[in-house]
């Protein structure tokens, strides 16, 4: 790993994709630490400290302390995350957007509208949330202080938006996902630390701590698993004669990820979840009440809802991102053939089975993953931090996916400079 990283800043395009990602997290982290104007910050992570953020102090920790001191930035990408469920959902609900999301021009507007579906969540969720700041007595300002704090928040979670597509555009990884990893790894320290002073407090005894760390270690490993984890299904290609070459005639794969939708479905379950119990904070009575105690984090009612639209968005998110009829179409185009399957309708329908059995599996890891904090909190009796696999999960997969991604760059790098040295002596013995 060290000796890629070495090779990679010698290529002056990945370093400069490397120090440009680099930047850009450093941006982000600044920004969670810029107070804004009008909030009482210390009232407010003194609630955090008391437990009565709730659901917000689970968001906090994707926003890497941001909410928590209601930066600029204590939107995050929450509101873009927002936006892009919904377009997801509206391209599979109308065949107009979804003919629309094949052209690479439909393509940039659905981008634009997701942009502008970022922006209008921002605001009302800036508005709901000092509202509710408000009510608690956190904020106190007037109108104008109101239009500024709702401006001054919506603001950043636009230059969050913006900071996720320039690392997509031009850094290494997918931006958003690196914000979100950038955010959870940054509150590693005090989560140390804080485990450190329980324990020699005793508000943690030393066993249920090795416990800890030795379920971190498991769920480490399982999560690197999951997301290498394939299912290969064996391809041969006929022989086909064109000219006086013969081409074809190899066997090979079709690799199928167990889990294609990666940490999306946990992010977008989460993402979720909060509209109705932020919205039940809101209001005061007995159906308030039941929604605050239906959907507050660890409850029966939350962990089931959180069950089921992680398995449901696994689905969901595989059937958007993986397509098996472009590629039965693409095996029937170029002579492959899966082994007993005939081409074309039936190896697209075999695909789509296998795909479907293997993402359940990867849907249920994925469930279990999101029910370790539970665990923890219930058996282990450890509720003065937050551990969750759910993290843990986003940050192997990020961390895993942007390996990959410099791998490839410098496997690029590697066969162009092959070919090119080929290319010269070949040049020289023709002289």
């Amino acid at each position: 790993m060290f000796s890629s990283l070495r090779d990679a800043f010698k290529l002056p395009d990945l370093k400069r994709r490397i120090l440009f990602t680099l930047g850009v997290l450093f941006v982000f982290r600044l920004g969670a630490h810029i107070p804004t104007p009008g909030i009482n910050s210390e009232a407010m992570a003194n609630m955090f400290d008391q437990g009565a953020g709730g659901l917000l102090g689970f968001l906090d920790i994707f926003a890497g302390g941001a909410l928590r001191r209601f930066s600029v930035f204590a939107l995050g990408v929450a509101p873009y995350i927002n936006s892009s469920i919904v377009m997801q959902l509206l391209v599979v609900i109308f065949p107009f957007l979804e003919k629309l999301q094949k052209d690479d021009g439909g393509r940039k507007k659905i981008i634009q509208w997701t942009r502008y579906g970022a922006v209008l969540f921002a605001v009302i969720q800036s508005m709901g949330m000092t509202t509710w700041l408000r009510s608690l007595g956190i904020f106190s300002g007037g109108v104008f202080g109101t239009l500024l704090v709702v401006s001054t928040i919506t603001a950043g979670s636009i230059a969050v938006m913006w900071l996720g597509e320039e690392l997509s555009d031009h850094g290494i990884g997918n931006g958003i996902s690196l914000l979100i990893f950038a955010g959870i790894v940054a509150r590693l320290p005090e989560a140390i630390v804080q485990s450190w002073n329980m324990l020699r407090m005793g508000a943690m005894n030393f066993f249920a701590l090795a416990l800890a760390l030795v379920l971190i270690v498991i769920v480490v490993a399982g999560c690197v698993l999951l997301q290498e984890g394939q299912r290969r299904l064996p391809v041969q290609y006929a022989k086909r004669v064109i000219g006086n070459k013969v081409y074809g005639g190899q066997s090979t794969f079709i690799p199928l990820k167990v889990n294609q939708a990666g940490v999306i479905p946990i992010i977008f379950a989460s993402s979720v979840l909060i509209f109705p119990y932020a919205i039940a904070n809101f209001f005061q009575g007995s159906i308030a009440g039941f929604f605050q105690a239906l959907f507050a984090p660890g409850s029966i009612g939350y962990t089931f809802f959180d069950v089921c639209l992680i398995i449901f968005f696994a689905y969901f998110y595989t059937a958007v991102v993986f397509n098996p009829a472009d590629i039965s179409n693409n095996m029937k185009k170029n002579g492959g053939f899966i082994l007993g399957i005939r081409p074309g309708q039936p190896t697209a329908d075999y695909i789509e089975r296998v795909m479907a059995r293997i993402t359940l599996g990867g849907a249920i890891f994925l469930a279990i993953i999101a029910l370790i904090p539970n665990f923890m909190s219930s058996v282990m009796g450890i509720t003065n931090f937050y551990f969750g696999g759910t993290a843990a999960l986003i940050v192997v997969g990020v961390a895993l996916d942007t390996v990959h991604q410099i791998e490839a760059q410098l496997l690029m790098r590697h066969y162009e400079g092959i070919l090119k040295r080929s290319g010269g002596k070949g040049s020289g013995l023709l002289r």
